[in-house]
């Protein structure tokens, strides 16, 4: 029988003989990942059935990110419950402050999630390690607090849907872009609990932290999960990572089922921005360039990579950010703003008048560090623009790659990096 990369994944993790769409599993997991917002939910959970013992202390990572450094007493109360359960089951994968970063940042750079994996996390972008060749899902509380006791999950086998990207992306594309377009033809629920495989020559060619934009946001169209085959790109990026887990390398077969395939040439994608309050929302960056901004934010667990942030200072360096307007980035993990401290990264970001700040997820789930008032407007790098995502409920949020957010900053409305 012909599979699926997704598919393949999903029957080497249970018991059974084959597996087709629509099928139920109760599927044996490599990793469980929980953050201060969604893991103590899970805990409180786990405690209250009175479980005793996690299924695997080596299995199970907890980092606090989403409203740390702790912004008020609450969440240092949920940091802290982390802390308490991470010391109790003597959790080897437990990230405190200075050490921490972005949840689907710091995973991969810390070679704990690889090719084949079955990955869960309380965490609706936790899709993104299908950069490398992973299912990866995310789940809720309750799920991850029977993972804790269990290691295992139960799921639906997803369809799978086929994008297949050929040519050369022009100057300023990437893999954000590639994503934009793709939610803004298929739409927000255009992939609905389907697992959405990426490729083509155009994907073959896309370093990997553009993928791991691209897989990151396959939530945005709705998908179960996004995945690119691991090749010599992932074999390049996972060798300097001293991979804690064995990978298996999956390719899909040919005569595999997909419910749609979809084709895109992407020498004919512009940089893209999505207007509020949809991801789909989509269309070309000149398409909104009378658009003013308050606020310009470059960093999350989509777009905080040292890619993104050279690509950034490479447009604002020795320019200034526009008077009124707030120029916030932040690095998605300790490592990355070491690097950027010493290629200079953070010199160029904070003499255009920019703020540079310590890992978090902050602003792009309007927790702090960034918080947009009424009326104001702003340009992300993250990955939604829902209806109050980033501040106030009538504020609105655009998305856009790395080079559009910082060209945007020093216009002081949406604009097109080559008009810098």
């Amino acid at each position: 029988m012909a599979y699926t990369i997704t598919e393949k994944i999903l029957l080497a993790h249970t018991n059974k003989r084959s597996v087709a769409p629509g099928d139920f599993i109760y599927a044996r997991i490599d990793l469980a990942l929980g953050n201060d917002i969604t893991a103590p939910i899970a805990i409180k959970a786990f405690e209250s059935i009175g479980a005793k013992k996690v299924f695997n202390r080596n299995k199970i990572v907890l980092v606090p990110d989403h409203f740390i450094p702790a912004k008020d007493w609450k969440s240092a109360d949920q940091a802290k419950t982390l802390q308490v359960f991470a010391e109790r089951h003597r959790i080897k994968n437990y990230f405190e402050v200075g050490r921490m970063g972005i949840e689907h940042a710091l995973l991969p750079e810390q070679g704990l999630v690889g090719p084949g994996d079955l990955i869960i996390g309380a965490d609706s972008h936790t899709c993104t390690y299908g950069a490398l060749g992973a299912f990866s899902t995310g789940v809720g509380s309750t799920d991850l607090a029977a993972a804790f006791i269990t290691g295992r999950v139960w799921l639906r086998v997803p369809e799978s849907m086929k994008f297949i990207f050929y040519g050369r992306p022009g100057r300023w594309v990437g893999g954000k872009d590639l994503i934009l377009y793709t939610i803004g033809d298929i739409g927000v629920d255009g992939a609905l609990y389907r697992a959405m495989e990426f490729s083509g020559e155009a994907i073959r060619r896309l370093p990997m932290d553009d993928r791991f934009s691209m897989c990151n946001m396959a939530i945005e169209a709705g998908g179960k999960s996004g995945i690119i085959e691991a090749d010599a790109i992932t074999n390049k990026y996972l060798a300097g990572r001293r991979l804690k887990v064995k990978g298996v390398r999956y390719r899909s077969d040919r005569g595999a089922g997909y419910c749609k395939i979809h084709e895109y040439d992407v020498s004919k994608i512009e940089p893209q921005v999505s207007a509020p309050h949809l991801p789909s929302n989509s269309g070309p960056v000149t398409r909104f360039k009378n658009v003013k901004i308050d606020q310009s934010v470059i960093g999350s667990c989509t777009n905080g990579r040292i890619s993104d942030l050279r690509i950034a200072a490479r447009v604002l360096k020795g320019k200034k950010v526009d008077s009124r307007v707030r120029l916030i980035v932040i690095p998605a993990t300790q490592k990355i703003y070491l690097e950027a401290i010493k290629e200079g990264l953070v010199d160029i970001f904070v003499n255009s008048g920019g703020v540079f700040s310590t890992p978090t997820c902050g602003p792009c789930l309007g927790g702090h560090l960034g918080i947009l008032a009424r009326g104001e407007r702003a340009i992300s790098t993250t990955n939604r623009n829902f209806r109050g995502r980033m501040g106030h409920p009538d504020s609105e949020v655009y998305l856009s790659n790395p080079a559009v957010a910082a060209a945007s900053a020093i216009k002081g409305r949406i604009a097109h990096p080559d008009e810098i």
